[in-house]
């Protein structure tokens, strides 16, 4: 299946593209040792450092919290082998390296061993921002490649495709391969992957490195279902009710997206897996084109709005890639990621993404979401925004979704999003 990450400019040939890569792929490759200092170490040394009558109790059954650290090591293990998974794909896809040659001897006696072998180009060329991403990333996993995330996908994908189904009614199955989606915001690719098996054409797009990596690795690397074990809420000690809840194990990916595309291809004219892409960049820059105006029958945004600095932007550039009569599907609160930032912070956090739009060495004429000033709106000012670019709201619920995201649902804490779903038509 196409990953749409290729490009046919070289991101290594810009120094900052090249810089933003190799901190994204030593996040991955540092997974491990970061997690375990940090997770574990230090608890270990605060664990020691309580007075001994005290550590002995907690030492102890029925508490046996030094247990407890050791199963919390393992679970990061399992999930630093994910992280490594990633880094192995993305070096080959982003990098054009080989994480495997980067090396040490079997005895870890580096004679004979080039400094190619010892030294990947990306060691040491992470930033905690980095490490932050790629756990999060990890986590994120629970949300769209576990049966135990289905819950969460279904409050939030399933009225989108019931849309765009409804929207399209009137085409025979076999024909809606001629439909194009496009889906901003992809993430890790399981809303992508569900509209490809609902029979259309669809296009993701994504700006994180982070999570570009993760989806190429699911969508085209997975050998089978339930691959990788996956312990979501380990590296987190807070609102626990019993510590199998901290330690509970998940099996990624759900499905195996090779075998579920094959079956979607049944009595199609295009396989699915040649009806699915994504593309890598800043949704702004990239959609904002001539070569994309007037593309797409529909673009759904799941979760993707609150993203933007200045909505205007983001609107502007939808209406330029859908076609006149086509449908925006939107669901979503308005958790705006740049609230309170000062001005111009927002390039700090496109850093962590893709910037180039295709033209020589990585420039760009337009900074997409690295551009200045932002402003955050409330629910109504949003619709009443779109309806002022020319589209005609054609139904708007809020409230009727329930969701977390990314939620434990054995948790002390519950965080619960009610979020705005709405259809508008481009006039």
């Amino acid at each position: 299946m196409a990953s749409g990450t290729e490009d046919e400019i070289d991101p290594l040939a810009d120094p900052e593209e090249r810089r933003v890569i190799y901190s994204v792929l030593d996040s991955f490759a540092s997974y491990r040792r970061a997690a375990h200092y940090n997770v574990t170490h230090l608890r270990r040394q605060s664990f020691y450092a309580l007075p001994s009558a005290h550590w002995t109790l907690l030492a102890e059954p029925p508490f046996s919290l030094l247990d407890s650290l050791s199963a919390v090591d393992d679970a990061i293990d399992a999930n630093a082998d994910i992280a490594e998974a990633i880094l192995r794909v993305g070096a080959e896809s982003f990098a054009d390296e080989s994480a495997e040659a980067h090396t040490e001897a079997p005895n870890g006696n580096s004679e004979g061993a080039s400094h190619h072998e010892r030294d990947p180009p990306w060691k040491g060329k992470t930033t905690k921002m980095d490490l932050d991403k790629a756990r999060s990333t990890i986590r994120q996993l629970y949300r769209d490649w576990s049966a135990e995330g289905a819950s969460e996908r279904a409050a939030c994908f399933d009225p989108v495709l019931q849309a765009l189904k409804d929207e399209f009614t009137h085409i025979p199955d076999s024909d809606k391969g001629e439909l194009q989606v496009l889906v901003p915001g992809a993430g890790l690719g399981r809303l992508v992957m569900e509209i490809c098996c609902a029979g259309f054409s669809v296009e993701g797009n994504e700006i994180s490195y982070h999570q570009l990596m993760a989806s190429n690795m699911i969508l085209n690397d997975t050998r089978r279902a339930e691959q990788y074990p996956l312990y979501p809420w380990a590296l987190s000690f807070s609102n626990h009710v019993s510590r199998a809840d901290q330690l509970q194990r998940v099996m990624i990916p759900d499905i195996h997206p090779a075998t579920a595309l094959h079956e979607a291809s049944v009595g199609k004219k295009t396989h699915a897996g040649e009806r699915m892409s994504m593309s890598a960049g800043d949704f702004c820059v990239v959609y904002k084109s001539a070569e994309n105006k007037e593309v797409y029958d529909a673009v759904t945004t799941v979760f993707f709005i609150d993203t933007a600095p200045n909505l205007i932007s983001y609107i502007e550039t939808i209406r330029n890639c859908l076609k006149n009569g086509g449908i925006w599907i939107n669901l979503g609160p308005l958790l705006w990621h740049f609230e309170n930032n000062p001005p111009g912070s927002t390039d700090e956090e496109a850093k962590g993404g893709v910037h180039r739009n295709g033209q020589a060495n990585g420039s760009v004429q337009d900074q997409g979401i690295a551009e200045p000033g932002s402003m955050e709106l409330t629910d109504d000012e949003v619709v009443g925004l779109v309806e002022r670019f020319g589209f005609k709201i054609e139904k708007h619920e809020v409230g009727k979704v329930a969701t977390g995201y990314i939620q434990d649902p054995r948790s002390m804490l519950m965080n619960i999003y009610r979020p705005s779903f709405w259809i508008a038509r481009k006039q």
